[in-house]
């Protein structure tokens, strides 16, 4: 049987980071997000700007952009359109939007505001009411602060992932190697994984109603997703070893969430 000292040496490490993860979470910003969800964040306001035009300003300066053309001034106008209807939760953002040559079926919305397109998504979308959908989504991802909040999570798992590290030192190295392995994927499957399907759920929610506040007929939503899945060929991985949820399931959800979203539809003009 182990005696004390062998007890200490694997319980203290466990113990720091659990106090260091403590102090984490206290001193974080802790807000309400458009979800409805209280959340504490990782980065500042002014953070999330910072990093988020850095990383724009790389993109940008690997990249094509395209500046002219009917894609160009459907993307504009639907940026336009959505980050309006943000309200309080997109007031201090520095919005800009680009669109960026690239066969990939892909867009997204950097902290702070940064929107960039790639032309590869304009076809499946189809109409500017389908760019709406991908477009207030991403920009869903944004004022939900779910970058920000990310940057949390993960310190707090690689902080206990560390403890762990440091409390195993003594034991044989392919055990040591076995066991942070489990404990990796434990917390990625269990912690870091669903907490992703859980932001691309919320993006889903409230990028639904951006569109409906901007005019876009959410209906297209689920048309969009399913023409999404169709790209796909059905060769998704399984729901809990993704980031996404499932298409099955974020088509079933987004069909219960319409009646809301269709009203503020309605009470925007639309019909």
């Amino acid at each position: 049987m182990p005696d004390k000292g062998r007890i200490l040496v694997r319980v203290i490490p466990i113990f720091i980071a659990l106090l260091i993860v403590m102090y984490q979470r206290s001193t974080a910003t802790k807000i309400v997000n458009e979800a409805g969800r209280t959340v504490r964040l990782g980065l500042s306001t002014q953070q999330e700007l910072s990093l988020g035009d850095q990383a724009y300003q790389q993109v940008l300066s690997q990249s094509r952009t395209v500046t002219s053309g009917p894609g160009y001034e459907m993307v504009k106008n639907c940026a336009a359109r959505l980050t309006t209807v943000t309200g309080d939760a997109g007031k201090n953002f520095q919005w800009a939007v680009s669109v960026v040559e690239s066969g990939e079926v892909n867009a997204f919305c950097l902290t702070g505001g940064k929107i960039v397109v790639y032309t590869g998504i304009i076809p499946v979308a189809q109409s500017e009411a389908g760019l709406a959908v991908v477009m207030g989504h991403e920009i869903a991802h944004a004022t939900n602060h779910h970058g920000a909040e990310r940057v949390l999570q993960e310190k707090t798992a690689n902080t206990l992932l560390t403890g762990a590290n440091f409390s195993l030192s003594g034991a044989d190295p392919q055990q040591h190697r076995q066991i942070m392995g489990l404990i990796g994927a434990g917390a990625r499957l269990g912690y870091i994984l669903p907490f992703s399907r859980e932001h691309e759920s919320e993006a889903d929610s409230v990028g639904l109603k951006y569109m409906a506040r901007a005019g876009y007929d959410p209906r297209e939503a689920v048309k969009f997703w399913e023409r999404m899945s169709a790209q796909g060929g059905g060769k998704a991985p399984p729901q809990f070893l993704s980031t996404h949820p499932a298409n099955e399931t974020r088509i079933a959800r987004l069909k219960q969430e319409l009646p809301t979203a269709i009203k503020i539809y309605e009470s925007a003009g639309g019909r």
